[in-house]
């Protein structure tokens, strides 16, 4: 059972290796909702996510016999690094099997906590089913990344310190993959305070919970399929999925493409680098009504490799029209590039690459192809350098815009 007993000891005992992640207001967030919001920000923990939390108290609840055996476990990644950091502090060893498409960033960070690392399959499922097989065969002990009532009430913590800032709460907003986060989550901030709300979200390709409670039990989804790796879980945990079932007020879904959005405006107004499970909670504030409410988003980890970052600003700053491309059709002779840019720049554009393609057409007097990246400040300001386009003549047409 998930009891607050249990949930206080883990309290405290996750304080030996958490660090404090003290509620940032958002007050670029809270002027876009009519809310309050609040971010917890567990992607500043040591390992870079909350799963330190459930990985350390369910280890601390083994026998020693159980830990010398070793530790197996499968993880996208936050729970792999979770329990070999974990395990390190116990002294025991580690063996994590993780997705062959998991980020280097994560594969290095877990080997470099001392575990053992094994790349097996296309996504979580595939990787649990072969660390239980492993753990079979050479009898180690395996510690599920959210099936698991004491992972639950480890990852509870969060609850316990969120209602501890700030005990007038209305809101609560959990990634949910597996489900044993929003488990303890929501089972701790409804013994804590019943009027709270916990709001579940998931990738909408990876919508496992919001299946099972439609259907009332776990259901296997035919795929999982979305950049937020850290929660493309097919089936939620049975052992779990009661509590969860009890204590979740009401599950939401987003689109990958919500999640670029979400890291620009994190990235640029909090300057925090969250990975794409844990901005789930930010891109779904928009579909609440929180005005007068006060909401925590949980940024539930932030190991997001260099790559796709770099991948994510360059979707984001196209997707909100700061980055554009044009191509003008010119008369070949001198001069032209040059009224063409004096045009982008009347209208304060800012160009970033141009490519100039003469055999565009067999009649070069009739046409050489200009192509044009620019930078705009939104949407508004991009129709206003394409009409001044317009104005002098040049007939641009869009196209679509890349930085490399």
């Amino acid at each position: 059972m998930l009891t607050l007993e249990k949930f206080e000891q883990a309290s405290e005992l996750v304080k030996n290796i958490t660090s404090p992640t003290k509620l940032v207001y958002s007050e670029y967030l809270s002027q876009e909702t009519g809310g309050r919001i609040y971010l917890k920000p567990e992607n500043m923990q040591k390992t870079g996510a909350y799963k330190v939390r459930g990985a350390y108290y369910k280890i601390s609840t083994m026998s020693e016999e159980a830990r010398q055996k070793g530790l197996i476990t499968a993880s996208a990644g936050n729970h792999a690094q979770g329990v070999a950091y974990a395990a390190q502090k116990f002294g025991c060893k580690a063996v994590i099997v993780m997705p062959t498409v998991t980020p280097l960033i994560k594969v290095n960070r877990t080997k470099n906590y001392g575990a053992e690392v094994i790349l097996y399959g296309d996504v979580y499922d595939d990787a649990c089913e072969y660390a239980l097989k492993l753990a079979e065969e050479k009898g180690y002990t395996f510690v599920h990344p959210f099936d698991d009532e004491d992972i639950a009430t480890g990852q509870g913590s969060i609850a316990m310190e969120i209602v501890q800032e700030l005990p007038t709460v209305d809101y609560i907003l959990v990634p949910v993959g597996g489900g044993g986060l929003i488990t303890g989550v929501a089972t701790l901030a409804k013994m804590l305070n019943p009027k709270i709300q916990i709001i579940g979200v998931e990738p909408s390709q990876a919508a496992s919970m919001t299946a099972a409670l439609a259907t009332g039990e776990p259901v296997s989804l035919d795929s999982a399929n979305t950049i937020a790796d850290g929660t493309a879980v097919k089936r939620v945990g049975e052992k779990i999925f009661p509590y969860a079932q009890e204590n979740i007020a009401r599950m939401l879904s987003v689109e990958d493409d919500e999640l670029i959005g979400a890291f620009l405006d994190l990235v640029e107004n909090h300057k925090m680098v969250v990975e794409n499970s844990g901005l789930l909670t930010v891109a779904a504030l928009k579909q609440l009504d929180l005005k007068g409410k006060k909401a925590v988003a949980i940024l539930s980890g932030g190991n997001m490799d260099v790559i796709t970052m770099s991948s994510i600003v360059q979707h984001g700053l196209i997707q909100r029209d700061r980055i554009f491309s044009v191509s003008v059709l010119l008369p070949d002779k001198p001069g032209e590039l040059v009224r063409v840019a004096a045009t982008i720049a009347d209208a304060q554009g800012n160009v970033i690459k141009l490519e100039h393609n003469q055999f565009v057409s067999t009649n070069r007097n009739a046409a050489v192809e200009l192509r044009i990246t620019m930078e705009a400040f939104g949407t508004d300001h991009k129709n206003e350098i394409m009409k001044a386009l317009e104005d002098e003549g040049f007939r641009p047409r869009e196209i679509g815009a890349k930085l490399y």
